[in-house]
């Protein structure tokens, strides 16, 4: 339809602007925004098990099923502070190593909407720890990585992407450190690398790498009192995340 048609007839320069307008809002309701939540994968190692603290879900249609701490990042503040406020209140950690991990935005991985995650791991030794969680689930827990229960959302790929991350920072960092106590035996220090890697590492040579690294010195004291010889106690010289080359 021509310009001067439409300055001679008013009422169908009406219709183009109304069929306009309509296909200006339908676009408008296709384009929704996503919003942002965070997802915090938390690792220990309890007897000779890599384990993941997981929290129980109690609204449909995950029903019983297990999810990691998480939620979403309020207008007022940063993800890294949304991450360490659900990991506060959902499960009763804080202090604790955290580090991002990286970003889950399928289309269809929160049946409630369009939710962008942004995950984190973190790492804690299990000595001392209280956990609690709210009333909005139904329970908290550890679970082995090896038999994890029913997941809700896509934390089942969450958690495999956090554990590749973790076997894969232990050989260049010094983050074994958030697994540890504060006093430890060698055999405890090599047992945890073996557990997360899956693998038995070389004694002797394990021993001379952690020494020449200067990683960690000892208390002066033993710890005695079971089946085996008295084993010298150490600990780490420093307890900040450093990039070191360990295996």
């Amino acid at each position: 339809m021509s310009q001067n048609h439409l300055d001679k007839d008013p009422q169908s320069a009406l219709v183009c602007v109304i069929i306009t307008l309509s296909i200006m809002d339908t676009i408008e309701k296709k384009n929704k925004f996503a919003v942002i939540a965070t997802d915090v994968v938390i690792f220990t190692v309890h007897k000779n098990h890599l384990k993941i603290l997981l929290i129980k879900m109690q609204k449909k249609p995950y029903i019983g099923y297990w999810a990691c701490p998480g939620g979403l990042v309020r207008p007022n503040e940063s993800v890294n502070e949304a991450a360490k406020k659900h990991l506060l209140d959902k499960t009763s950690l804080e202090d604790v190593y955290l580090e991002q991990l990286c970003t889950f935005g399928d289309v269809g991985r929160d049946p409630f909407g369009r939710v962008v995650s942004v995950a984190y791991f973190a790492l804690i030794p299990t000595n001392g720890i209280k956990l609690r969680t709210t009333k909005e689930y139904a329970d908290i827990a550890w679970f082995m990585v090896e038999r994890l229960p029913k997941l809700a959302y896509d934390h089942k790929q969450v958690i495999k992407v956090a554990e590749e991350r973790l076997k894969n920072k232990l050989t260049y960092s010094n983050i074994i450190y958030s697994l540890l106590p504060e006093e430890f035996t060698l055999g405890e220090l090599q047992g945890m690398y073996e557990v997360i890697l899956g693998r038995k590492l070389d004694k002797r040579n394990f021993r001379k790498k952690i020494f020449s690294l200067s990683m960690i010195g000892s208390t002066g004291r033993k710890r005695i009192g079971e089946a085996s010889r008295p084993a010298r106690l150490y600990k780490f010289v420093n307890r900040d995340p450093r990039i070191v080359e360990i295996l």
